[in-house]
């Protein structure tokens, strides 16, 4: 309740006015209670001294506000935890807190109070603010369309869509339904929903999917579906389904927890007990205050995230940090992710008389003038054969007829294998085999020249970097699943060393299989298009490349900023890292904390002089965990594989 009061008062405090760290309740508690500290030392030595050392006295008046307004919103948030049944390890801290009101130990709860509200303040500053993944979702698609109504286009809310609806899709627009062009030519950018890898053509008759891009022409659609019918739609309803079917991940803190919580209780009640003094009690809990769990693991986190991001990659949610290093079934996107999502030209078969690069001049000259999907990839290839272009006379694109031009005294047609069938059967035999990847096909003066034949590369070290997943890392098994064809992930896979594929996945059926698999054990996946959204989601660590989709970096737990395997092993490595420092700070705090308990328990620890104590090995396990700011001398060992 009194937490919820806070909450509310902070939302209504503009952002400017706050610190992002300083939005937190448990931030506010930790400095509004060394206030309250500093000003009862203050008043301690100011005031003359009394033989009053209770409640009445005034130096104990900040000491017990610090205990009601920062201590209570903590153990009422416990209180709520232990009735929902969730007892971490915070439990030793409100039992301290208590305590400490019970017997007049003012002093020993509000440090008790300090070190637990500063340790869930780390933790609150160790989270980043993200928006849902769903409102990211719902924004990309516009709220309205263009509907044609008899000579003039009218705009309409996308709730009023109806199947037969003429639509008018605007350059660069997203299209909001499912459809068939019926006017304009163009391409459109549907990679980050069916994981193909290029910009896809739209003439007439093509259909168009919902969360598409437009390219730089206006198209005209026939709706098919009504707007929640439609694909993208339906993506939005499996990455809610997978959001509320996540299971939570139990945290480091709460797993030591669960063992030490009840061992410090045993002390000291035992301790009590048998001396018949509540204060050994009451000292054995403040000594007993797991801060080592509170604060070491958090400091620890923060340190990671803060090295991550040196590194370019963005840690969306701390608690993956924490299994990382447990994980043992990796799972990867094809296109964007072990390839890099661009077509390059792969081979020239060029029909006598002539050669390749005569071919690849003439083509490179025509497409600079074409906005294809592929015209890049060619002119690319000219570049770095250093040829030199030639001037085109005529050049036009028309609907069915591919590209055409006019260089010197030849006329030029690029166009596709089953248009150059179509036209003259008898080129059949001039033509290569049919290979998986894209080709087109180059006439000149009516007759066959030479086939161009295109693949999306695999990046320069996925081999290395599949290969080295197990010895490296305990990855037990590698996983392909694509939304591509069968032929390409096949081709991609023999590539990088990957025996296990799923091909042409729809992302329900990519969702299906990573939720299968992370039912069974801790998994990672990565991906960069939205079709990727609900598989990242539902895997333990979901892993996003971020120059593709603001939608997958929502749903990911981490965000690789420059597309690179190389900072995915980082972050392997830099969970690795975490967890081992985080589980020395914690344990070796634990331990050092046990040693205090059974000194406490046997007299020689009062309750102020055990929280000094602890306050001393807080000390000790936060210097430990400072270590994972500092870089060490490799964060990847891709190329030692």
């Amino acid at each position: 309740m009194i937490q919820a009061w806070f909450h509310s008062r902070l939302a209504k405090i503009p952002e400017g006015i706050l610190p992002i760290w300083m939005r937190s309740v448990q931030t506010l508690i930790a400095v509004f209670t060394v206030l309250m500290l500093i000003g009862h030392i203050w008043l301690r030595f100011a005031l003359p001294d009394t033989e009053t050392r209770d409640w009445q006295h005034p130096s104990s008046w900040p000491l017990l506000a610090a205990l009601f307004i920062g201590g209570v919103p903590l153990i009422w948030e416990l209180v709520s935890g232990m009735l929902r049944g969730q007892f971490g390890s915070d439990l030793l801290a409100g039992i301290s807190i208590i305590t400490s009101l019970w017997l007049g130990e003012y002093l020993a709860g509000a440090i008790v109070v300090l070190m637990l509200s500063g340790g869930l303040a780390l933790e609150a500053y160790a989270v980043r603010n993200a928006s849902s993944v769903l409102d990211a979702l719902a924004k990309r698609v516009p709220s309205t369309a263009l509907r044609r109504d008899g000579d003039h286009w009218q705009e309409i809310s996308l709730s009023e869509v109806q199947p037969g609806d003429l639509l008018l899709i605007q350059p660069h627009a997203i299209c909001p339904v499912d459809g068939e062009v019926v006017e304009g030519h163009g391409n459109m950018d549907e990679s980050f929903l069916s994981g193909e890898p290029y910009a896809v053509p739209k003439t007439p008759g093509s259909a168009v999917i919902s969360g598409a891009i437009n390219s730089a022409s206006a198209l005209t659609i026939r709706a098919t579906r009504r707007v929640d019918d439609s694909r993208y739609a339906k993506i939005m309803q499996v990455m809610q389904d997978s959001a509320q079917r996540r299971p939570k991940m139990r945290r480091l803190g709460d797993q030591l927890g669960a063992l030490y919580t009840p061992l410090a209780l045993i002390i000291a009640i035992a301790a009590g007990w048998y001396a018949h003094d509540p204060m050994r009690f009451l000292a054995v809990l403040v000594v007993a205050t797991p801060c080592p769990l509170l604060i070491g693991i958090p400091v620890a986190i923060i340190g990671t995230i803060s090295m991550a991001a040196r590194r370019g990659i963005i840690v969306k949610d701390p608690a993956t940090l924490e299994q990382l290093d447990l994980i043992r079934v990796a799972m990867f996107d094809k296109t964007g992710t072990l390839t890099y999502g661009r077509p390059i030209l792969t081979k020239i078969h060029a029909a006598s008389p002539w050669t390749e690069e005569a071919l690849l001049r003439l083509l490179a000259s025509l497409e600079q003038y074409s906005k294809h999907p592929l015209s890049s990839a060619i002119t690319q290839a000219a570049q770095e054969r250093k040829l030199v272009l030639q001037d085109v006379a005529e050049v036009r694109e028309e609907p069915g007829k591919g590209l055409l031009g006019r260089i010197a005294s030849h006329r030029l047609a690029v166009t596709s294998r089953k248009a150059l069938l179509a036209k003259d059967p008898s080129a059949a035999s001039l033509l290569p085999p049919t290979q998986s990847g894209l080709e087109c096909v180059l006439v000149i003066d009516d007759q066959y020249a030479g086939t161009f034949q295109f693949r999306d590369q695999p990046r320069s070290d996925g081999k290395n970097f599949v290969n080295h997943l197990g010895p490296r890392h305990r990855i037990h098994r590698v996983i392909l699943i694509s939304g591509d064809r069968l032929e390409e992930v096949q081709h991609l896979a023999n590539q990088v060393g990957i025996h296990e594929i799923y091909a042409s996945q729809s992302p329900e059926q990519k969702l299906e299989l990573v939720r299968k698999e992370t039912a069974k054990t801790k998994t990672f996946f990565v991906g960069d298009g939205i079709n990727d959204a609900p598989a990242l989601s539902a895997a333990t660590v979901g892993i996003a490349f971020g120059q593709g989709s603001e939608i997958t970096s929502e749903a990911a737990d981490a965000v690789i900023l420059d597309n690179s395997l190389e900072r995915v092993d980082e972050l392997l490595h830099l969970g690795h890292r975490m967890r081992t420092i985080a589980l020395q700070s914690a344990v070796g705090g634990m331990l050092l904390s046990i040693i205090g308990m059974l000194l406490a328990a046997a007299g020689w620890l009062p309750p102020v002089a055990g929280a000094m104590v602890q306050e001393t090995i807080d000390v000790i396990a936060v210097l430990n965990a400072l270590r994972t700011a500092y870089p060490p001398r490799s964060l990847s060992d891709i190329e030692e594989s």
